[in-house]
């Protein structure tokens, strides 16, 4: 479900960036694209999800000590009624839990210097464009150009409107992990699977209780109806959420219905 998870968390950063604060397309897009990365980090926990191949051998190691750290856990916490499974994949990574927790350590790194925020802001770019694409890339370079050249104030220098890009992806980059995450576990609770997001709280027996939706309206990952009406749905809903995406559609829309008029 890598493409899906990617297009989801573009679309929740869409939605969530203006209620942050973020209201213009130069500070709009990079949180939107760094949402849609960390949308995919959850699945480091299964060997060949796209972010466990991302960088070779050092992600390979990655996936495998987290499959690992997973493992543990569920056999520490799993309750009375809790199935007999190795707990490694759709486990530890995909919980409210280390969403919160993984986007507030992130969230620190804005005292720890520029370039660790740059880091994992370029990090999210990077696993977003190896689902997505470079057509991220080439949203997030125009909209960081008219950052540092566009809304720069007279006399600014360009280092100087480059600093004050990176404080400002230092406010919210943790936002950005915690939310991307997050949206990648609603996605698995539509599949038949489910996902067990609300760990360690107690529901019918199991610290690990899979959520999900009705049985009618589940689907397996891969099949058609995410390839043809999930996936669709959600690269409409991206460029509609765009800032003045919205606008922009509608005069294409008026301009076709004008031309096939004549």
């Amino acid at each position: 479900m890598g493409r899906s998870h990617a297009l989801s968390g573009w679309c929740a950063g869409l939605v969530v960036a203006p209620l942050i604060g973020l209201m213009s397309v130069a500070e709009v897009v990079p949180f939107a694209a760094a949402t849609a990365g960390y949308a995919l980090l959850p699945d480091l926990d299964h060997p060949g999800a796209s972010a466990s191949r991302l960088l070779g051998p050092i992600t390979r190691l990655m996936s495998g000590l987290i499959r690992a750290f997973s493992g543990v856990l569920y056999d520490l916490t799993k309750g009375p009624r809790d199935e007999d499974s190795t707990g490694r994949h759709r486990h530890a990574t995909h919980t409210l839990a280390a969403a919160i927790l993984l986007g507030v350590l992130t969230a620190g790194l804005g005292d720890r210097g520029k370039w660790a925020v740059l880091a994992v802001a370029v990090t999210g770019l990077v696993l977003a464009a190896d689902v997505l694409g470079d057509w991220i890339v080439l949203a997030v370079l125009g909209a960081s150009a008219w950052s540092v050249f566009g809304t720069a104030l007279p006399g600014t220098t360009t280092a100087d409107a480059v600093q004050a890009g990176l404080s400002e992806i230092g406010g919210w980059i943790g936002m950005a992990v915690g939310l991307g995450m997050f949206v990648h576990c609603l996605g698995d609770s539509l599949t038949r699977s489910g996902c067990p997001w609300l760990w360690p709280l107690p529901i019918r027996g199991e610290t690990w209780y899979e959520i999900r939706l009705p049985r009618l309206l589940r689907f397996s990952t891969g099949s058609w109806v995410e390839r043809l009406v999930i996936a669709p749905l959600l690269l409409a809903a991206g460029v509609l959420l765009l800032p003045g995406g919205l606008r922009a559609v509608q005069h294409v829309f008026d301009a076709t219905s004008i031309w096939l008029a004549r």
